[in-house]
């Protein structure tokens, strides 16, 4: 079996610090090296280290690690067609020491995870493949639109509290947005409302379309369990995985969970 050199990559959108660190396990100090950060045609460069210490350490494995983050699972994927291993760590699973005296900066937090992956003091993100992926992103999608809609509502009833208008019957039908735009109002009031109708409508401007993003929606839902963790059931190696419905009533019934 092959020793393991372990690569901390502390990961942003605009650069990479990477380090080495080869464990030595109580027989000599362990070694950390190959400390750089990486900040011009940034992947590409970070293959180019990795291969660089393979080719002057044929003797060793490379496994490198990062936290999830802004960067998702593209990066794990681009290594791996690069024949590179790496993990995407949970980072509160992450067993870091509390030195109030250290400042965090990318070459400590870099460090932090080469040595997190050396001794297993992590749990590593389960990777979905990318057509979980792009169903779990027109989900959110399908979450923003509702989220942008409900705040749009909010704040046009704010409008309408604070300035004392009130409507007694049920609102965003035909008949209340006529009411809005009738109110009496100032030159000024008269256009914040019209800007708060205009996204309003913007949104709403298919329903045919909003609602078969939503059908789209529930349909994956119904199929699969993606967005929460309350959606999701453990592995038998303790991490978390989506599961279908038929898997997770599966557990249920082999763990004699009842409701």
């Amino acid at each position: 079996m092959n020793k393991i050199i372990y690569i901390g990559m502390d990961v942003h959108s605009t650069n990479f610090t990477l380090c080495s660190f080869e464990p030595r396990y109580g027989i000599e100090a362990d070694k950390i090296f190959g400390q750089t950060q990486i900040k011009e045609d940034i992947f590409n460069s970070t293959v180019k280290y990795i291969n660089k210490l393979k080719s002057i350490r044929p003797d060793v494995d490379v496994i490198c690690g990062y936290e999830a983050g802004c960067l998702g699972y593209n990066l794990h994927r681009k290594l791996k067609a690069k024949e590179i291993e790496s993990v995407i760590l949970a980072p509160t699973t992450m067993a870091v020491s509390r030195n109030s005296s250290k400042k965090k900066n990318d070459y400590r937090d870099a460090v932090t995870i080469a040595k997190c992956l050396a001794s297993s003091a992590y749990k590593a993100v389960y990777i979905p493949d990318e057509k979980d992926e792009d169903i779990r992103d027109f989900i959110r999608m399908r979450d923003d639109h509702k989220t942008a809609l409900k705040q749009i509502k909010q704040q046009l009833n704010a409008f309408c509290l604070r300035h004392g208008h009130h409507y007694d019957k049920t609102k965003w039908t035909g008949l209340h947005l006529n009411w809005l735009r009738k109110l009496e109002l100032s030159k000024v009031q008269r256009e914040t409302v019209e800007e708060y109708l205009a996204t309003y409508e913007y949104i709403t401007d298919d329903p045919q379309e909003f609602n078969l993003i939503n059908q789209y929606s529930e349909d994956f839902k119904s199929n699969y369990l993606y967005i929460t963790l309350s959606d999701y059931c453990l592995n038998d190696k303790g991490y978390l995985k989506p599961m279908s419905v038929k898997e997770v009533l599966a557990k249920i019934k082999s763990k004699n969970i009842k409701d």
